[in-house]
């Protein structure tokens, strides 16, 4: 049996620009009103630490982390539909 990664979503203060997505690779990029939201499937806690430890080194004010129900990442993406 395959086990998988939990799904988060991560808020941090400040737009970040699409430069930034390779340092969250993996991890789908909104910005919003300010803020930056990553969401996206983290397989263990030492990836979860090693994401924070990223956004720190930026010097990003992080707002929230948010483990999501399985499967709400996946409809959140379906209402969303398919990035141009």
């Amino acid at each position: 049996m395959t086990r998988r990664g939990t799904s988060y979503r991560i808020v941090v203060r400040s737009e970040l620009s699409d430069s930034y997505a390779v340092a969250f690779e993996g991890m789908e990029m909104e910005t919003k009103d300010g803020d930056t939201i990553l969401t996206g499937e983290v397989k263990d806690q030492p990836q979860l630490y090693g994401i924070l430890d990223r956004l720190n080194g930026l010097g990003l004010q992080l707002l929230s982390v948010q483990a999501l129900q399985e499967g709400a990442h996946q409809s959140a993406e379906r209402k969303r539909g398919p990035k141009p």
